[in-house]
Protein backbone atom coordinates (compact mmCIF):
# COMPACT_ATOMS: atom_id res chain seq x y z
CA UNK A 1 0.00 0.00 0.00
CA UNK A 2 1.57 3.31 -1.08
CA UNK A 3 1.97 5.64 2.19
CA UNK A 4 1.19 9.67 1.78
CA UNK A 5 4.68 10.82 2.11
CA UNK A 6 3.68 14.38 2.15
CA UNK A 7 1.30 13.86 5.78
CA UNK A 8 4.53 11.61 7.38
CA UNK A 9 7.15 14.41 6.24
CA UNK A 10 5.27 16.71 8.66
CA UNK A 11 6.71 17.21 12.26
CA UNK A 12 4.99 17.24 15.18
CA UNK A 13 4.79 21.17 15.17
CA UNK A 14 2.40 21.08 12.61
CA UNK A 15 0.17 19.52 14.31
CA UNK A 16 -0.65 22.28 16.86
CA UNK A 17 -1.97 24.63 13.35
CA UNK A 18 -3.76 21.63 11.31
CA UNK A 19 -7.28 22.93 13.20
CA UNK A 20 -8.81 25.79 14.61
CA UNK A 21 -7.56 26.09 18.30
CA UNK A 22 -10.77 25.88 20.57
CA UNK A 23 -11.43 28.28 23.53
CA UNK A 24 -11.94 27.13 26.52
CA UNK A 25 -13.62 28.53 29.72
CA UNK A 26 -11.98 29.46 33.10
CA UNK A 27 -10.02 26.14 33.89
CA UNK A 28 -8.35 25.31 37.27
CA UNK A 29 -4.71 23.89 36.10
CA UNK A 30 -3.29 20.74 37.44
CA UNK A 31 0.22 20.67 38.52
CA UNK A 32 2.15 17.76 36.53
CA UNK A 33 5.01 18.19 38.25
CA UNK A 34 7.40 20.14 40.73
CA UNK A 35 5.30 23.31 42.46
CA UNK A 36 4.33 26.50 41.43
CA UNK A 37 6.86 29.38 43.21
CA UNK A 38 5.87 30.85 46.12
CA UNK A 39 6.56 34.67 44.39
CA UNK A 40 5.44 33.86 41.22
CA UNK A 41 2.13 35.96 41.19
CA UNK A 42 0.50 37.50 38.14
CA UNK A 43 -0.58 36.45 34.99
CA UNK A 44 0.68 35.39 31.55
CA UNK A 45 -0.65 36.66 28.62
CA UNK A 46 -0.22 35.44 25.41
CA UNK A 47 -1.41 36.47 21.83
CA UNK A 48 -1.46 34.44 18.19
CA UNK A 49 -3.05 33.30 15.37
CA UNK A 50 -5.11 30.41 16.69
CA UNK A 51 -7.36 29.87 13.20
CA UNK A 52 -5.68 29.48 9.83
CA UNK A 53 -8.79 28.27 7.82
CA UNK A 54 -12.06 28.86 7.37
CA UNK A 55 -14.28 26.65 4.77
CA UNK A 56 -11.44 24.45 4.00
CA UNK A 57 -9.56 27.29 2.94
CA UNK A 58 -6.11 27.86 3.70
CA UNK A 59 -5.13 31.15 5.57
CA UNK A 60 -2.13 32.94 2.91
CA UNK A 61 0.34 33.48 5.62
CA UNK A 62 0.98 32.74 9.76
CA UNK A 63 0.12 36.07 9.82
CA UNK A 64 -3.26 35.67 8.87
CA UNK A 65 -4.44 33.62 11.50
CA UNK A 66 -7.49 35.11 13.95
CA UNK A 67 -5.72 36.08 16.99
CA UNK A 68 -6.81 34.20 20.44
CA UNK A 69 -5.29 34.90 24.06
CA UNK A 70 -4.58 32.57 26.64
CA UNK A 71 -4.42 33.55 30.34
CA UNK A 72 -2.61 32.04 32.74
CA UNK A 73 -3.32 33.59 36.41
CA UNK A 74 -1.36 32.69 39.51
CA UNK A 75 -2.51 33.66 42.70
CA UNK A 76 -1.95 31.96 46.32
CA UNK A 77 -5.01 29.16 45.15
CA UNK A 78 -2.97 27.90 42.71
CA UNK A 79 -3.05 28.61 38.67
CA UNK A 80 -6.38 28.90 36.56
CA UNK A 81 -6.45 29.20 32.65
CA UNK A 82 -8.56 31.05 29.70
CA UNK A 83 -8.43 30.93 25.91
CA UNK A 84 -10.57 32.78 23.85
CA UNK A 85 -10.22 34.12 20.56
CA UNK A 86 -10.33 38.45 20.01
CA UNK A 87 -13.79 39.32 18.41
CA UNK A 88 -12.72 41.34 15.82
CA UNK A 89 -15.83 42.64 13.56
CA UNK A 90 -13.86 40.67 10.95
CA UNK A 91 -13.69 37.59 13.03
CA UNK A 92 -17.71 37.82 13.73
CA UNK A 93 -18.45 38.00 9.81
CA UNK A 94 -16.38 35.52 9.27
CA UNK A 95 -17.91 33.21 11.91
CA UNK A 96 -21.22 34.19 10.27
CA UNK A 97 -20.59 33.20 7.00
CA UNK A 98 -18.07 30.23 7.53
CA UNK A 99 -15.67 31.88 5.21
CA UNK A 100 -12.68 34.27 4.36
CA UNK A 101 -14.23 37.75 3.16
CA UNK A 102 -11.15 40.21 3.87
CA UNK A 103 -8.08 40.94 2.68
CA UNK A 104 -5.03 40.18 4.88
CA UNK A 105 -1.40 40.34 5.10
CA UNK A 106 -0.85 36.91 3.55
CA UNK A 107 -3.98 37.02 1.16
CA UNK A 108 -6.29 38.66 -1.31
CA UNK A 109 -10.08 39.61 -0.54
CA UNK A 110 -12.38 36.68 -1.92
CA UNK A 111 -14.79 37.67 -5.13
CA UNK A 112 -13.69 39.60 -8.63
CA UNK A 113 -10.89 41.84 -9.13
CA UNK A 114 -12.50 44.39 -9.55
CA UNK A 115 -14.72 44.50 -6.21
CA UNK A 116 -11.54 43.38 -4.27
CA UNK A 117 -9.95 47.39 -3.58
CA UNK A 118 -13.45 48.02 -2.22
CA UNK A 119 -13.28 45.24 0.64
CA UNK A 120 -11.29 46.56 4.05
CA UNK A 121 -8.33 44.49 5.65
CA UNK A 122 -8.87 42.30 8.49
CA UNK A 123 -7.51 43.76 12.00
CA UNK A 124 -6.46 39.88 12.85
CA UNK A 125 -5.60 41.15 16.40
CA UNK A 126 -2.53 38.36 16.74
CA UNK A 127 0.68 39.31 17.43
CA UNK A 128 1.09 40.91 20.77
CA UNK A 129 -0.34 41.77 24.14
CA UNK A 130 -0.47 45.33 26.07
CA UNK A 131 -1.49 45.04 30.11
CA UNK A 132 -2.76 47.94 31.28
CA UNK A 133 -4.09 48.73 34.48
CA UNK A 134 -7.37 48.44 33.53
CA UNK A 135 -7.84 46.29 30.67
CA UNK A 136 -5.62 44.01 27.84
CA UNK A 137 -5.04 45.37 24.80
CA UNK A 138 -4.44 42.48 21.29
CA UNK A 139 -2.04 44.35 19.43
CA UNK A 140 -1.98 43.75 15.39
CA UNK A 141 0.44 45.63 13.18
CA UNK A 142 -2.25 47.26 10.85
CA UNK A 143 -4.98 48.57 12.62
CA UNK A 144 -5.69 50.21 16.28
CA UNK A 145 -5.39 47.55 19.22
CA UNK A 146 -8.49 45.62 20.70
CA UNK A 147 -9.52 45.96 24.15
CA UNK A 148 -10.22 42.68 26.58
CA UNK A 149 -11.09 42.06 30.05
CA UNK A 150 -7.96 41.28 32.29
CA UNK A 151 -9.33 38.02 33.89
CA UNK A 152 -12.12 36.77 31.64
CA UNK A 153 -10.92 37.90 28.49
CA UNK A 154 -14.14 39.08 26.98
CA UNK A 155 -13.58 41.61 23.85
CA UNK A 156 -14.74 45.02 24.30
CA UNK A 157 -14.36 46.88 20.83
CA UNK A 158 -11.11 48.78 19.30
CA UNK A 159 -9.68 51.02 21.37
CA UNK A 160 -8.34 54.54 20.28
CA UNK A 161 -6.16 55.34 23.77
CA UNK A 162 -7.99 58.76 24.00
CA UNK A 163 -6.40 59.81 20.72
CA UNK A 164 -5.63 57.24 18.01
CA UNK A 165 -7.54 58.66 14.97
CA UNK A 166 -9.98 56.25 13.01
CA UNK A 167 -7.99 54.35 10.40
CA UNK A 168 -4.58 54.66 12.27
CA UNK A 169 -2.66 51.67 13.42
CA UNK A 170 -0.79 51.22 16.75
CA UNK A 171 2.07 48.59 15.99
CA UNK A 172 2.38 45.10 17.95
CA UNK A 173 5.74 45.87 19.88
CA UNK A 174 4.89 49.14 22.25
CA UNK A 175 7.86 49.70 24.66
CA UNK A 176 7.33 50.47 28.41
CA UNK A 177 10.16 53.07 30.15
CA UNK A 178 10.52 50.74 33.20
CA UNK A 179 11.45 54.50 35.20
CA UNK A 180 8.84 56.41 34.08
CA UNK A 181 5.88 54.03 33.00
CA UNK A 182 5.65 55.52 29.87
CA UNK A 183 4.81 53.45 27.20
CA UNK A 184 6.13 54.36 23.82
CA UNK A 185 4.87 52.41 19.99
CA UNK A 186 4.46 53.60 16.62
CA UNK A 187 2.32 53.45 13.12
CA UNK A 188 2.52 53.75 10.08
CA UNK A 189 0.42 55.83 7.16
CA UNK A 190 1.34 54.22 3.63
CA UNK A 191 1.27 56.46 0.71
CA UNK A 192 3.18 58.26 -1.74
CA UNK A 193 5.21 59.41 1.41
CA UNK A 194 4.47 57.26 4.11
CA UNK A 195 4.87 58.25 7.61
CA UNK A 196 5.82 56.92 10.59
CA UNK A 197 3.55 58.20 13.39
CA UNK A 198 5.52 58.10 17.13
CA UNK A 199 3.19 57.94 20.13
CA UNK A 200 3.66 58.33 23.61
CA UNK A 201 1.26 57.33 26.32
CA UNK A 202 1.26 57.49 30.02
CA UNK A 203 1.04 54.36 32.04
CA UNK A 204 -2.72 54.11 31.77
CA UNK A 205 -2.15 53.98 27.80
CA UNK A 206 -3.53 57.36 27.24
CA UNK A 207 -1.47 58.98 24.62
CA UNK A 208 -0.35 61.81 25.84
CA UNK A 209 2.33 63.10 22.85
CA UNK A 210 2.37 62.48 19.15
CA UNK A 211 4.84 62.75 16.24
CA UNK A 212 5.42 62.28 12.24
CA UNK A 213 8.43 61.37 10.78
CA UNK A 214 8.43 60.72 6.51
CA UNK A 215 10.00 57.82 4.96
CA UNK A 216 10.81 56.79 1.37
CA UNK A 217 8.34 54.73 -0.41
CA UNK A 218 6.16 51.86 1.95
CA UNK A 219 8.86 50.10 4.01
CA UNK A 220 7.81 46.96 6.23
CA UNK A 221 8.79 48.38 10.05
CA UNK A 222 7.87 45.70 12.72
CA UNK A 223 9.55 46.35 15.70
CA UNK A 224 12.22 49.34 17.18
CA UNK A 225 14.29 49.70 20.12
CA UNK A 226 13.96 51.77 23.83
CA UNK A 227 17.47 52.80 24.33
CA UNK A 228 18.02 55.00 27.25
CA UNK A 229 16.87 58.10 26.14
CA UNK A 230 16.52 57.60 22.24
CA UNK A 231 13.57 55.38 20.22
CA UNK A 232 15.68 53.65 17.34
CA UNK A 233 14.01 52.76 14.38
CA UNK A 234 15.69 50.27 12.04
CA UNK A 235 14.17 50.20 8.61
CA UNK A 236 15.40 47.64 6.14
CA UNK A 237 15.49 47.62 2.59
CA UNK A 238 11.89 46.10 1.60
CA UNK A 239 9.35 47.91 -0.34
CA UNK A 240 5.60 47.68 -1.30
CA UNK A 241 4.99 47.89 -4.54
CA UNK A 242 1.68 49.18 -3.92
CA UNK A 243 -0.84 49.29 -6.99
CA UNK A 244 -1.51 45.64 -7.45
CA UNK A 245 -2.29 45.76 -3.45
CA UNK A 246 -4.66 49.01 -4.00
CA UNK A 247 -6.37 47.19 -6.87
CA UNK A 248 -6.73 43.94 -5.02
CA UNK A 249 -4.57 41.87 -7.41
CA UNK A 250 -1.74 41.20 -4.48
CA UNK A 251 -1.54 40.80 -1.18
CA UNK A 252 0.83 42.73 1.10
CA UNK A 253 3.06 39.97 1.92
CA UNK A 254 3.58 38.70 -1.64
CA UNK A 255 4.34 42.40 -2.89
CA UNK A 256 7.38 43.05 -1.13
CA UNK A 257 10.49 43.49 -2.80
CA UNK A 258 14.11 43.66 -1.55
CA UNK A 259 15.95 45.99 -2.53
CA UNK A 260 19.51 45.88 -0.85
CA UNK A 261 21.20 48.88 -2.71
CA UNK A 262 18.91 51.02 -0.92
CA UNK A 263 20.68 49.51 2.50
CA UNK A 264 19.47 49.68 6.21
CA UNK A 265 17.84 53.30 7.07
CA UNK A 266 18.58 54.31 10.85
CA UNK A 267 16.05 56.85 12.79
CA UNK A 268 17.34 58.09 16.25
CA UNK A 269 14.34 59.79 18.19
CA UNK A 270 14.49 62.01 20.79
CA UNK A 271 12.14 59.73 23.50
CA UNK A 272 11.40 63.26 25.19
CA UNK A 273 10.30 65.26 22.44
CA UNK A 274 9.53 62.45 19.86
CA UNK A 275 11.58 64.81 17.22
CA UNK A 276 14.14 63.26 15.20
CA UNK A 277 17.73 63.45 16.14
CA UNK A 278 19.65 61.99 13.33
CA UNK A 279 18.97 59.56 10.05
CA UNK A 280 21.64 57.65 8.85
CA UNK A 281 22.32 54.54 6.15
CA UNK A 282 24.10 51.31 6.49
CA UNK A 283 24.42 47.91 5.07
CA UNK A 284 21.44 45.91 4.22
CA UNK A 285 19.74 43.62 6.56
CA UNK A 286 16.07 42.80 7.48
CA UNK A 287 15.39 41.76 11.22
CA UNK A 288 11.55 41.54 12.95
CA UNK A 289 12.80 41.49 16.36
CA UNK A 290 14.94 43.70 19.09
CA UNK A 291 16.28 42.54 21.98
CA UNK A 292 17.29 45.65 23.76
CA UNK A 293 19.35 49.02 23.57
CA UNK A 294 20.98 51.15 25.77
CA UNK A 295 23.60 53.91 25.98
CA UNK A 296 26.93 53.22 26.82
CA UNK A 297 29.12 55.38 28.65
CA UNK A 298 30.84 57.16 25.98
CA UNK A 299 27.55 58.12 24.91
CA UNK A 300 27.05 55.57 22.13
CA UNK A 301 24.08 53.56 21.84
CA UNK A 302 24.31 49.36 21.83
CA UNK A 303 21.47 47.78 19.78
CA UNK A 304 20.56 43.54 20.08
CA UNK A 305 18.46 41.92 17.50
CA UNK A 306 18.18 39.31 15.65
CA UNK A 307 19.75 39.74 12.09
CA UNK A 308 18.18 38.53 8.58
CA UNK A 309 21.15 38.47 5.60
CA UNK A 310 17.53 39.15 3.54
CA UNK A 311 14.09 39.14 3.25
CA UNK A 312 13.91 35.11 2.78
CA UNK A 313 12.37 35.30 6.26
CA UNK A 314 8.72 36.07 4.67
CA UNK A 315 8.97 33.00 2.67
CA UNK A 316 9.58 31.09 5.71
CA UNK A 317 6.92 32.29 7.74
CA UNK A 318 4.63 32.02 4.73
CA UNK A 319 5.17 28.09 4.63
CA UNK A 320 4.73 27.69 8.59
CA UNK A 321 0.88 27.09 8.30
CA UNK A 322 1.10 24.90 5.84
CA UNK A 323 2.90 22.19 8.56
CA UNK A 324 6.17 22.21 6.23
CA UNK A 325 8.76 25.16 5.82
CA UNK A 326 11.60 24.49 3.23
CA UNK A 327 13.15 28.09 3.29
CA UNK A 328 16.30 28.41 5.09
CA UNK A 329 16.21 31.61 6.60
CA UNK A 330 17.48 32.34 9.86
CA UNK A 331 18.83 35.15 12.21
CA UNK A 332 21.88 35.42 14.30
CA UNK A 333 21.52 37.48 17.59
CA UNK A 334 23.97 40.61 16.70
CA UNK A 335 24.76 43.73 18.44
CA UNK A 336 24.97 47.02 16.31
CA UNK A 337 27.53 50.34 17.96
CA UNK A 338 26.34 53.69 16.48
CA UNK A 339 26.46 57.34 17.69
CA UNK A 340 23.05 58.83 18.14
CA UNK A 341 23.52 62.24 17.11
CA UNK A 342 24.32 61.11 13.71
CA UNK A 343 22.71 57.70 12.95
CA UNK A 344 26.07 56.46 11.74
CA UNK A 345 27.04 53.07 12.67
CA UNK A 346 30.36 51.81 14.12
CA UNK A 347 30.88 48.47 14.36
CA UNK A 348 28.57 45.42 13.81
CA UNK A 349 29.38 42.24 16.12
CA UNK A 350 27.75 38.80 16.52
CA UNK A 351 26.42 38.28 20.24
CA UNK A 352 25.68 34.73 18.86
CA UNK A 353 26.20 32.52 16.68
CA UNK A 354 23.09 30.14 16.59
CA UNK A 355 20.06 30.61 14.91
CA UNK A 356 17.22 32.04 17.08
CA UNK A 357 14.86 34.48 18.01
CA UNK A 358 12.40 35.89 19.87
CA UNK A 359 14.60 37.85 22.45
CA UNK A 360 13.60 39.44 25.28
CA UNK A 361 15.12 40.85 28.48
CA UNK A 362 13.78 41.67 31.67
CA UNK A 363 11.36 44.33 31.30
CA UNK A 364 12.94 46.02 34.71
CA UNK A 365 15.79 46.78 32.44
CA UNK A 366 14.63 47.72 28.93
CA UNK A 367 16.70 50.79 27.64
CA UNK A 368 19.42 49.96 29.66
CA UNK A 369 22.14 47.44 29.51
CA UNK A 370 20.86 43.99 30.42
CA UNK A 371 22.93 41.14 31.23
CA UNK A 372 20.84 38.25 29.92
CA UNK A 373 19.14 37.93 26.98
CA UNK A 374 16.54 35.20 26.95
CA UNK A 375 15.10 33.64 23.54
CA UNK A 376 14.12 30.68 21.27
CA UNK A 377 16.31 28.53 19.67
CA UNK A 378 16.42 24.92 18.15
CA UNK A 379 17.27 21.95 19.36
CA UNK A 380 21.06 20.81 19.19
CA UNK A 381 21.36 18.63 15.99
CA UNK A 382 18.26 19.27 14.29
CA UNK A 383 17.52 19.99 10.85
CA UNK A 384 16.26 23.61 11.30
CA UNK A 385 14.75 23.73 7.69
CA UNK A 386 11.73 21.38 8.79
CA UNK A 387 11.82 22.41 12.24
CA UNK A 388 10.50 25.35 14.50
CA UNK A 389 12.30 26.33 18.01
CA UNK A 390 12.68 23.66 20.39
CA UNK A 391 14.76 25.12 23.19
CA UNK A 392 14.99 28.26 24.89
CA UNK A 393 17.92 29.90 26.17
CA UNK A 394 19.83 32.64 28.18
CA UNK A 395 22.94 34.51 27.18
CA UNK A 396 25.40 36.22 29.41
CA UNK A 397 26.17 39.68 27.26
CA UNK A 398 29.37 39.79 29.37
CA UNK A 399 30.72 36.22 29.19
CA UNK A 400 28.83 34.95 26.14
CA UNK A 401 28.09 32.08 27.95
CA UNK A 402 24.79 30.29 26.72
CA UNK A 403 22.65 27.83 29.16
CA UNK A 404 20.20 26.06 27.14
CA UNK A 405 17.02 24.67 27.73
CA UNK A 406 16.47 21.33 25.63
CA UNK A 407 12.81 21.18 25.97
CA UNK A 408 12.99 17.94 24.52
CA UNK A 409 11.63 15.96 21.55
CA UNK A 410 8.42 17.10 19.38
CA UNK A 411 8.26 19.85 21.92
CA UNK A 412 7.93 23.24 21.25
CA UNK A 413 8.07 26.38 23.53
CA UNK A 414 6.52 29.91 22.92
CA UNK A 415 8.68 33.06 23.46
CA UNK A 416 10.37 32.71 27.15
CA UNK A 417 9.19 35.60 29.28
CA UNK A 418 10.95 36.83 32.56
CA UNK A 419 8.89 37.09 35.41
CA UNK A 420 10.50 38.62 38.71
CA UNK A 421 9.66 37.13 42.01
CA UNK A 422 7.33 39.13 44.01
CA UNK A 423 9.54 38.10 47.69
CA UNK A 424 13.16 38.26 46.36
CA UNK A 425 15.36 38.80 43.99
CA UNK A 426 15.01 35.62 41.72
CA UNK A 427 13.37 35.48 38.71
CA UNK A 428 11.43 32.97 36.80
CA UNK A 429 11.27 32.21 33.31
CA UNK A 430 7.49 31.01 31.74
CA UNK A 431 7.08 29.70 28.53
CA UNK A 432 4.13 27.73 26.75
CA UNK A 433 5.14 24.53 25.30
CA UNK A 434 3.09 22.68 22.36
CA UNK A 435 4.13 18.76 23.36
CA UNK A 436 3.89 17.08 19.77
CA UNK A 437 3.96 13.89 21.45
CA UNK A 438 0.62 14.03 23.42
CA UNK A 439 -1.08 16.50 21.43
CA UNK A 440 -1.14 19.11 24.13
CA UNK A 441 -0.22 21.76 25.67
CA UNK A 442 1.81 22.93 28.90
CA UNK A 443 2.96 25.98 31.29
CA UNK A 444 6.63 25.30 31.95
CA UNK A 445 8.26 27.45 34.47
CA UNK A 446 12.26 27.74 34.91
CA UNK A 447 14.27 28.98 37.53
CA UNK A 448 16.22 32.00 35.26
CA UNK A 449 19.48 31.29 36.39
CA UNK A 450 18.97 27.32 36.07
CA UNK A 451 17.50 26.89 32.47
CA UNK A 452 19.51 23.77 31.96
CA UNK A 453 18.16 22.04 34.95
CA UNK A 454 14.34 20.66 34.64
CA UNK A 455 11.72 23.13 35.05
CA UNK A 456 10.66 24.09 38.43
CA UNK A 457 7.06 23.11 37.48
CA UNK A 458 4.91 22.27 34.80
CA UNK A 459 1.44 22.44 34.54
CA UNK A 460 -1.48 20.96 32.30
CA UNK A 461 -3.24 23.05 29.58
CA UNK A 462 -6.86 21.98 29.37
CA UNK A 463 -6.49 22.47 25.00
CA UNK A 464 -3.65 22.72 22.41
CA UNK A 465 -2.71 26.57 22.31
CA UNK A 466 -1.11 26.43 18.70
CA UNK A 467 2.32 28.28 18.17
CA UNK A 468 1.78 31.81 18.21
CA UNK A 469 4.11 35.35 19.11
CA UNK A 470 4.77 37.41 21.80
CA UNK A 471 3.25 37.50 25.38
CA UNK A 472 3.51 39.45 28.30
CA UNK A 473 3.47 39.74 31.69
CA UNK A 474 1.25 41.32 34.68
CA UNK A 475 2.70 40.99 37.99
CA UNK A 476 -0.25 40.93 40.79
CA UNK A 477 -1.41 44.13 42.41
Amino acid sequence: MKTDTKISAKKSWAKSLARPAAEFPLTQLSVKSGKIPEGLRGTLYRNGPARLERGGVPAGHWFDGDGAILAVHFTDVGATAVYRYVKTAGYLAEEKADKFLYSNYGMTAPGPVWLRWTKTVKNAANTSVLALPDRLLALWEGGPPHRLDLQTLETQGTDDLGSLESGSSYAAHCKRDPITGNIFNFGTTPGASTKLNLYKSDPTGKIVQQATVALDGIPLIHDFVLAGKYLIFFVPPVRVKFLPVLAGISSFGDSFEWKPELGTQILVIDSETLSLVSRGETEPWYQWHFANGFVKEDGSVAVDFVRFADFQTNQRLKEVPTGETSTDAEGTLCRVHLNPLTAKVTGIEELLDKPCEFPIVPAAEIGQDARYIYLAMYRPDVDIVPERFGAIARLDTQTRNLTIADCGENRYPAEPIYVPDISSEKGWIVTVIYDGNSDSSEVWIFDSDGLSREPICKLELPGVIPLGFHGTWKAAV
